[in-house]
């Protein structure tokens, strides 16, 4: 199974740079409804993934809670609990799922490392149920 044939391409992908500002990044997820967002560098490389837990834990630990601060602080001054682990567009599906079983995305990165796209988990088990389906059949 080629990775590709899940693929929601970037241009379909919201994202933040990592000098994007806590506001910013905020103001995506909450017009997007994502609880986790990639973040990536202004070459377009992957550089992690940003919950809403990492933000609000920031914003109360660091911060104190003052928003009107926020608008200054950029992403990559956010400590991040995990990253969601990427794949590689060569990897096998076996590889993917794994990644998947404790991500609800999963970067996926060209050659270059640059990024490219996402696979959710949703199309991984919409994937995994179609095979068992098919092979109920035969």
């Amino acid at each position: 199974m080629n990775i590709l044939l899940m693929l929601i391409p970037k241009n379909k992908v919201a994202y933040i740079y990592d000098d994007s500002t806590v506001r910013q990044a905020m103001e995506k997820m909450e017009y997007h409804r994502y609880t986790s967002i990639p973040i990536l560098d202004q070459e377009g490389g992957y550089v992690g993934s940003l919950t809403e837990g990492d933000l609000l834990w920031a914003i109360k630990n660091i911060y104190n809670l003052n928003l009107k601060a926020a608008e200054n602080i950029k992403i990559s001054m956010i400590p991040r609990l995990r990253d969601n682990l990427p794949v590689t567009i060569e990897e096998k599906i076996d590889d993917l799922i794994k990644k998947a079983v404790n991500q609800n995305f999963v970067p996926v990165l060209d050659g270059k490392n640059s990024f490219i796209g996402i696979v959710t988990r949703k199309d991984i088990i919409q994937y995994c149920y179609k095979k068992m389906c098919q092979n109920e059949e035969q």
